[in-house]
C-alpha cells in the first residue's frame, strides 16, 4: 500500500484500512533471530531516533539502540519474570514479533540469585535470549507486600514472599543487582502507592521516588556497565498536577529514558487513559517513554496515541494460562462448553503458528486435561496478536496513515463490545 501524505486530511480520516494495514506480520522489518546483538556501525547504546510522528495525535515511532540490537517503537514487551516467558522458546518469541523481554530483578535476586545469574553470563545467558532485556527493579512487588515491608526514606525492609526471609532494597542495591544481572535497560527503585491512596500518601510516595531517583542518577555511572541504560520512573497516581511536578524534577537528571509507573493498579480505566493523554507527551521528547504494566488492546491504543514508546503486561501469558484467548474477534474463554466440537481455529484470519494448525476444540481439550501444550500454544497466539496490534500502529505512524488505522482499531474494539455472536459472547 502506498504511503499517504504526511499530514492527515479529512479524506485520510475516512479511509478504511484493509487487512494488510491492520494485520501485518508482527516480525516484519525486525532483524532475524540470528542477527540479534550488536553489529559493526550500530549507534551507541541509548541512542534514540524518532523515525516518524503523527500530526493528528502525539503518536510517534522510533528506534532505541541497545547493546543487544535496536528496538523498533512503539513496542510491546512480553513479561518473563523469572527469566522465561512461560512455555515459549526464545526463537518462538522472536518469530511472533518479540523484540525485547522484561524480567524482574526482585524475583531473580532471590531465585536463582544475582551472583548466580552473573556467573552464567547474566540474564541473557540465563534465558539464551540474544536480544535486548529490560529488568524492573521489583519495587512494585515489594510495595505490594504491605504487611511484610517497612519503608523509610533510604529504602525498604521486607520479608520475601518466597520464604519470609528478611531483605532490604535501596536505590544502590537495586542498581548493584541489575549490574550483576546485566540487562540492557535497568529500572530504578521507586515507591508505587496503592491505586486508592489518598493524595497525601501519593505525594509522600512521589517525593520519596524523587529522592531515590536523584540518588540513582548520581551513582549509576559507577555501578552499571557503560552499555547499560537506566530509566527513571514518574509516580503521582492519576493526579496530573503531581505527575507533572515530579516529571519536571526528574527530566534534567542523568537518565536514558522515562517511565510512568503506578498505573493500572485499580483506578478507573477512563481516568488512567486521561492521565496518559495529559502526561505522556510532556515526557522528554528525545528519550524513550515507557508506561509500566498496562496491556489491554484499548490501553495500548490509548498509550500510543498519547506518545508512549514502550509498554509491558502479563495479560497475553497470564490470560492464556487461565483459558482466555485474545484475538481480532475479541476475547473468549476456551473453557466454554460450546468449543468442545468447534473445529475452527481461534481466529480463522490469524496467521500465527497456532491458528494455522490447531482448532478451538483441540485447545479446549488440552486445557481441560491440564496439558502443558495448551499453555504454550495459547501464549504464542496471544503474543502474536499483541505484537500484531502494536505493529499495525507502528507501521501506520511510519506510513503516514495513523489516524485512519487508529480509527479502524477503535472500531474493532467497539465491535468486540457488541459481538453479535462472536466467540467472546458467553
Amino acid at each position: 500500500m502506498a504511503c499517504l501524505a504526511a499530514v492527515a486530511t479529512p479524506s485520510d480520516l475516512e479511509l478504511r484500512p484493509g487487512p494488510a494495514d491492520l494485520r501485518p506480520n508482527p516480525a516484519e522489518g525486525l532483524a532475524c533471530f540470528a542477527d540479534l546483538g550488536p553489529r559493526p556501525g550500530d549507534p551507541a547504546p541509548g541512542t534514540f531516533e524518532i523515525v516518524a510522528e503523527d500530526p493528528s495525535s502525539h503518536a510517534r515511532s522510533g528506534r532505541l539502540w541497545t547493546a543487544h540490537g535496536p528496538v523498533e517503537t512503539p513496542c510491546f514487551m512480553p513479561v518473563g519474570t523469572y527469566g522465561a516467558v512461560k512455555g515459549v522458546l526464545p526463537e518462538e518469541l522472536r518469530a511472533v514479533g518479540s523484540q525485547i523481554i522484561l524480567a524482574n530483578a526482585y524475583h531473580l535476586t532471590h531465585r536463582p540469585g544475582a551472583e548466580r545469574v552473573r556467573s552464567i553470563g547474566g540474564v541473557h545467558g540465563l534465558m539464551h535470549w540474544p536480544g535486548p532485556i529490560l529488568t524492573d527493579s521489583g519495587g512494585y512487588q515489594v510495595f505490594s507486600l504491605r504487611s511484610l515491608q517497612k519503608i523509610d526514606d533510604t529504602g525498604v525492609n521486607y520479608q520475601t514472599h518466597f520464604d519470609g526471609s528478611a531483605a532490604r532494597m535501596t536505590p544502590r542495591s537495586v542498581l548493584e543487582v541489575e549490574a550483576a544481572l546485566g540487562p540492557d535497560i535497568c529500572m530504578i527503585l521507586d515507591h508505587c502507592p496503592p491505586g486508592d491512596g489518598a493524595r497525601e500518601l501519593v505525594r509522600e510516595a512521589m517525593d520519596r521516588t524523587t529522592r531515590w531517583a536523584r540518588e540513582a542518577a548520581a551513582i549509576r555511572r559507577e555501578i552499571l556497565a557503560d552499555h547499560q541504560l537506566c530509566f527513571a520512573i514518574v509516580q503521582g497516581g492519576t493526579d496530573i498536577e503531581l505527575r507533572l511536578e515530579q516529571l519536571e524534577s526528574l527530566a534534567a537528571l542523568d537518565f536514558d529514558g522515562f517511565a510512568l509507573g503506578g498505573l493500572s493498579v485499580g483506578e478507573p480505566i477512563p481516568l488512567m487513559h486521561a492521565t496518559l493523554a495529559a502526561v505522556a507527551h510532556r515526557m522528554p521528547k528525545t528519550k524513550p517513554r515507557y508506561v509500566m504494566g498496562i496491556g489491554t488492546p484499548a490501553d495500548l491504543l490509548a498509550a500510543i496515541r498519547a506518545g508512549v514508546d514502550m509498554f509491558d503486561c502479563v495479560i497475553p501469558s497470564r490470560h492464556a494460562r487461565n483459558g482466555q484467548l485474545i484475538s481480532w474477534l475479541g476475547r473468549f474463554n476456551i473453557r466454554n462448553g460450546r468449543f468442545r466440537t468447534d473445529d475452527d481455529p481461534v481466529d480463522p484470519s490469524c496467521a500465527c503458528p497456532v491458528c494455522g494448525r490447531f482448532s478451538r476444540a483441540y485447545l479446549r481439550h488440552l486445557h481441560a486435561h491440564n496439558d502443558a501444550l495448551y499453555v504454550r500454544l495459547a501464549t504464542i497466539h496471544n503474543l502474536y496478536f499483541f505484537h500484531q496490534w502494536v505493529a499495525a500502529q507502528r507501521r501506520a505512524i511510519r506510513a503516514g496513515n495513523y489516524a485512519a488505522v487508529a480509527a479502524a482499531l477503535a472500531r474493532v474494539l467497539e465491535d468486540q463490545t457488541h459481538p453479535h455472536g462472536s466467540p467472546n459472547s458467553e
